[in-house]
């Protein structure tokens, strides 16, 4: 019998993929599910970007594109940098990549050696302690709770460091509690990753979405970091499978041949939709988004407070609430199934983001309009 490598015993499953199956079978039965468990925004791409990938499409000439990505597009991501954030970066340090995933995958491939540990916060993003196991590292968890918004600070990863650590992996905001790192943080993050010679990847997936705060970049104060990001979440366009990773200059060759054997190229029509992601018609439009995600984030707050939710620290960013479940229910996972069995409403429990009390706690997606926000609040109410 032929099999696996001894490490897919260490891959789990995205149980969030789980329930939207289950999801997709209830709806196919007649059920009416209201979805608050996928992270995709419920708005169609801009049309400024459906219109260029079109044009583009017309002509017929769809052929692979460097490696790394249009240079037209590089460029465009380092105006982008430039005049939203005031960061100057190289379009040479740009890698556009088959989504954000693709540039964490390149990322680590290039960074990780047999044994390598890299820290990371839990709750986090699932798929990032697998892809560092994909590559024959070791992710060690870095338990966050609210005291620190759920993020990490320079005295934990001090603490949790040892000769075999290779970096630490951070996001702002995250997923799937929404909090935010400040820059100062940012920047004290680096220095005492700096002081053991070890990389800082700072996920800025959902830069752009965030509320009652201005959005920033580490890019802006730090050259020696690498930073990923997407345009599926804040651009809207997460079938388009297309992001980017910024990379100080001396990985960028390296990072290169990967890229070139990965994927041979990202998708050339994706490339060509995203040189609209740029233009002020575009931006009017994904700012108009951004203020309906925060009226969302409005609406549902309180009203899943008075189901007896708990939040202990406020989301400012992505489109996730991270409730804690305990005054009402013992076991998340119970609570999801319950929920869209019983109540027509998927939600997704702890367990996907790691170890850290996943029972007591329900990621809630607030990406369906708000009249159908406060109708799932409702909905669980009738059911608990």
């Amino acid at each position: 019998m032929i099999r696996s490598a001894r490490r897919m015993a260490d891959i789990q499953p995205f149980h969030v993929m789980e329930i939207l199956k289950r999801a997709h079978e209830l709806a196919a039965s007649g059920r009416d599910i209201i979805h608050l468990e996928v992270g995709e925004p419920d708005f169609p791409s801009p049309q400024p970007i459906v219109e260029a990938a079109q044009r583009f499409l017309t002509g017929g000439h769809v052929h692979y594109t460097p490696a790394l990505g249009l240079t037209a597009l590089r460029e465009a991501i380092a105006r982008f940098y430039h005049d939203r954030f005031g960061a100057s970066i190289a379009p040479e340090r740009i890698i556009v990549t088959p989504g954000a995933s693709g540039a964490l995958m390149l990322a680590l491939a290039t960074l990780t050696d047999p044994g390598d540990e890299w820290l990371l916060p839990d709750p986090g993003y699932p798929s990032n302690r697998h892809l560092v196991r994909s590559f024959e590292g070791h992710p060690r968890a870095l338990p966050v709770d609210a005291s620190t918004r759920f993020q990490p600070t320079p005295a934990q990863v001090e603490a949790a460091w040892t000769p075999q650590t290779r970096g630490l992996m951070v996001a702002s905001p995250a997923n799937p509690t929404g909090t935010l790192l400040t820059l100062d943080e940012i920047v004290a993050l680096q220095k005492t990753v700096s002081r053991h010679q070890g990389v800082l990847i700072v996920d800025e997936i959902y830069q752009g979405l965030n509320y009652g705060v201005d959005a920033c970049t580490a890019l802006s104060r730090l050259d020696d970091v690498f930073v990923v990001n997407s345009f599926s979440k804040y651009f809207g366009m997460t079938g388009w499978r297309l992001g980017w990773l910024v990379a100080p200059e001396a990985y960028v060759r390296d990072i290169e041949k990967l890229a070139q054997h990965f994927f041979i190229s990202p998708s050339t029509p994706a490339q060509h939709a995203a040189l609209a992601a740029f233009e002020p018609s575009t931006i009017s439009i994904l700012e108009e988004r951004r203020h309906e995600f925060a009226e969302r984030r409005n609406a549902l707050l309180p009203a899943l407070r008075d189901i007896g939710f708990r939040f202990a620290t406020e989301p400012q960013g992505a489109f996730y609430l991270y409730a804690d479940i305990s005054g009402i229910a013992q076991d998340s996972q119970s609570l999801a199934r319950l929920l869209i069995e019983e109540a027509g409403v998927a939600t997704t429990p702890g367990i996907d983001f790691g170890d850290n009390a996943p029972e007591r706690h329900l990621r809630i997606a607030y990406t369906t309009g708000s009249a159908r926000l406060l109708e799932a609040a409702e909905r669980i109410a009738q059911v608990l």
